[in-house]
């Protein structure tokens, strides 16, 4: 098997067993949609971030927050009933873009 072959294979390898989420880029409108999936973070519960800030309602200064992750791990582990997302996720960058995108 030549090099570039190779390559190929073991980066398909790679992004099927690091899941769909994975093979995303970070995005705002990827953001928008965990924000609106009750299964973020492995939710307890039926709760997304948007039950309790719909359309984003009341996020439009929190995207100027330096500890912007730290307070979405907070709802996620608290309000949703969920497992913290590691801040270099994928998940974690486009829920931030999300967040950074709803200022006014």
């Amino acid at each position: 098997m030549n090099n570039k072959l190779l390559a190929a294979n073991l980066c398909c390898l790679a992004l099927l067993l690091a899941g769909p989420a994975m093979a995303e880029k970070s995005s705002v409108e990827l953001g928008q949609k965990l924000f609106n999936d009750p299964t973020l973070g492995g939710s307890s519960n039926d709760k997304s971030c948007a039950s309790c800030h719909p359309n984003g309602e009341g996020m439009e200064k929190a995207g100027a927050k330096s500890n912007l992750a730290k307070i979405i791990n907070q709802c996620i582990t608290g309000p949703l009933g969920g497992e913290k997302i590691d801040g270099r996720t994928v998940e974690m960058r486009s829920l931030k873009m999300y967040i950074e995108s709803l200022a006014k």
